[in-house]
């Protein structure tokens, strides 16, 4: 696992003396530990050059297995921490939006029937909190993803659970579709539906940089320039902006607390959406209180489908 270790460092880093910078080992040794799992292996895993290292399929393999491995060691260091605590601990990562709307009453149900559980909220986006739960830090992550896949290698079909490479199981809760936020007075405010590119000529706010990625693609796409007013992370300010007449924005269903005159038009279809769901570590038998939390949450999110 040591030599693994050293691959991974090597992987990481592109090169022999960087990776024992890193892991604080001279580049003799990091030569000499990769040299070893060569000829343990009988091939070659990393090929240098004037660019730096370059891993062979052999090593590619390894490198894969060894992250696996060594999120599973992480995950069993935490859960071998928990043994000594005097209460059963959940650990739960969320994104600022699904635990404002979704989590609270999940956690409700949760507490009622759970009450010797001491919890944990952490708030943190997808690119976080997947490897939280790939490392053991967390038990479960309430989070999203838009068309690709979950950042950091989990994966899985928006309508069904699914398992990654990397050891974590994705399962769905509901779609989130986006809605255009325009001004009060706005020339378009009485309609029932608006495409993106009849706002070409207004200028955006923005609550978030995965909209602002999708909105750029749209307009891209549309052929028309995105004249941003402003950027913010957080949906709730971003539709403040709007009420003041900054400018026109994109706000996922659950994000929606429009200020007053505004007005919130579906988009048309194909309409674009975050998918929900919950990350959970892949194991043969799933944590009865993840499990428990998982289906609490799966419950609250059967009643609180948007209206197409």
């Amino acid at each position: 696992m040591h030599r693994l270790r050293v691959l991974l460092a090597v992987a990481e880093h592109g090169s022999f003396n960087r990776a024992s910078a890193a892991l604080g080992l001279t580049p003799s040794a990091v030569s000499q530990h990769i040299a070893s799992l060569e000829r343990g292996l009988g091939r070659p895993v990393a090929v240098r050059s004037t660019r730096g290292v370059t891993l062979t399929e052999a090593g590619r393999l390894l490198t894969e297995t060894a992250r696996t491995i060594d999120a599973e060691l992480d995950r069993v260091r935490h859960r071998l921490d928990r043994l000594s605590a005097p209460r059963p601990r959940l650990t739960v990562a969320t994104f600022t939006s699904g635990g404002r709307h979704l989590l609270p009453q999940a956690l409700t149900t949760f507490v009622a029937a759970h009450p010797e559980v001491e919890l944990t909220v952490l708030e943190a986006e997808p690119e976080e909190a997947v490897p939280m739960v790939r490392g053991g830090a967390a038990d479960l992550a309430l989070t999203y993803r838009f068309d690709g896949p979950l950042p950091s290698g989990a994966s899985g079909a928006s309508g069904a659970a699914g398992t990654g490479a990397a050891g974590v199981t994705w399962f769905p809760l509901l779609e989130d579709p986006l809605y255009a936020v325009l001004p009060p007075g706005h020339h378009l405010a009485d309609r029932d539906g608006v495409e993106p590119a009849e706002l070409a000529a207004d200028r955006w706010v923005l609550g978030c940089l995965k909209t602002e990625a999708h909105l750029r693609r749209y307009a891209e796409r549309a052929g028309f320039e995105l004249r941003v007013a402003a950027s913010t992370t957080d949906y709730f300010f971003a539709q403040t902006l709007v009420g003041a007449g900054v400018g026109v924005a994109l706000i996922p269903h659950i994000g929606l607390a429009p200020a007053a005159g505004s007005a919130v038009i579906p988009l048309e279809p194909p309409r674009p959406a975050r998918h929900i769901g919950v990350v959970t570590a892949h194991r043969p038998h799933p944590e009865p209180y993840t499990a428990a939390l998982t289906d609490a949450l799966s419950s609250g999110t059967a009643q609180d489908r948007p209206v197409r």
